[in-house]
């Protein structure tokens, strides 16, 4: 029997629930993107309604704000304290309510440009080494027992110069229609 070295890197193991990351932006760095302080600027309830859709809750969530949000408007801080939990960012929950209830613009611009750079497509460029473990040609199987099944005993290759054949789908003489489903 063939000796196997299996080795392990040592590493940091941390709960589920470990707040690893910030916001990508800042409160106050409107100026990072244009188009998102432009957008929260002229039509603010606009950019409320879009994120909101983005991060995949109601379109109108926000609205609500306009009805109930007098001192802490409930929608704003309930969508930036979902999307923090959702991306692990940490802060609190004291942290949302004061920054909803004095910069609620900037707060939901903030949000906007997370979920902007969070939606990018990531490159890689050392991708990590997914490590498998190969059996020795040698080794016993583990189930004797177990065989591999047929596949599709029927099948023949495609020739180059033999195009499949399809069936032609029955026509029905019906005059209002069959449907989805042809006439038996």
């Amino acid at each position: 029997m063939a000796n196997t070295t299996i080795t392990v890197q040592p590493g940091v193991m941390l709960p589920a629930y470990a707040k690893t990351s910030t916001w990508s932006t800042g409160l106050c760095d409107c100026c990072d993107d244009m188009s998102v302080c432009c957008f929260g600027f002229w039509c603010p309830w606009c950019l409320m309604c879009t994120t909101s859709q983005e991060f995949g809750e109601c379109l109108c969530l926000p609205l609500l704000d306009l009805c109930f949000g007098a001192l802490i408007p409930p929608a704003s801080y309930s969508v930036r304290s979902a999307m923090r939990e959702r991306y692990r960012i940490q802060g609190t929950m004291c942290d949302d309510c004061c920054v909803v209830s004095c910069c609620g613009i900037c707060s939901w611009c903030q949000m906007a440009r997370e979920l902007k750079l969070r939606r990018q497509p990531q490159v890689f460029v050392n991708p990590p080494v997914n490590v498998t473990y190969q059996a020795p040609a040698n080794a016993p199987l583990v189930n004797p027992s177990y065989q591999q099944p047929a596949v599709n005993p029927g099948y023949q290759p495609l020739q180059p110069n033999n195009p499949p054949m399809y069936a032609q789908p029955s026509k029905s003489t019906d005059p209002h229609g069959a449907g989805l489903y042809p006439a038996v």
